[in-house]
């Protein structure tokens, strides 16, 4: 973890790091990056699978490229928003993992909603973050 990003847990909350996130996150001043909702799409624009979980890895891939071409690793995520549409616990479950798997080890502070629709009828996830860039 990068010494300006402190992720939080405390007691006095329920417990999100056994669940793959953080309640909070303190970050230290410096450059911050703002990534838009990042979906499904592949750069080829290659329109996206039906499958949720497919989808998920799709989201997960291009966050990650959108992440490093500001310079920084996952580690350095400190907010994400996930949008799901249809937002219900079995589908939450079934792309819980690739969800997760995003981050790689990393908690950031994490929302997700459920909403009717995205940007295309065919999309059914969407992530943005909020990066504080290496020193």
């Amino acid at each position: 973890m990068t010494a300006s990003i402190i992720r939080l847990n405390p007691p006095t909350l329920p417990d999100a790091g056994a669940i793959g996130y953080s309640q909070i996150t303190r970050v230290e001043p410096g450059p911050m990056a703002f990534i838009s909702g990042q979906v499904a799409v592949r750069p080829n624009g290659e329109p996206a699978p039906d499958d949720l979980v497919e989808q998920t890895k799709i989201v997960g891939a291009n966050a990650k490229a959108a992440v490093a071409a500001v310079g920084a690793t996952m580690k350095d995520v400190v907010m994400a928003r996930v949008y799901m549409v249809d937002l219900t616990p079995d589908r939450l479950a079934a792309a819980s993992s690739e969800l997760f798997g995003i981050f790689e080890g990393e908690q950031p502070s994490l929302t997700g909603v459920g909403v009717a629709a995205l940007a295309a009828p065919d999309l059914q996830l969407e992530m943005e973050l909020v990066v504080r860039l290496p020193d």
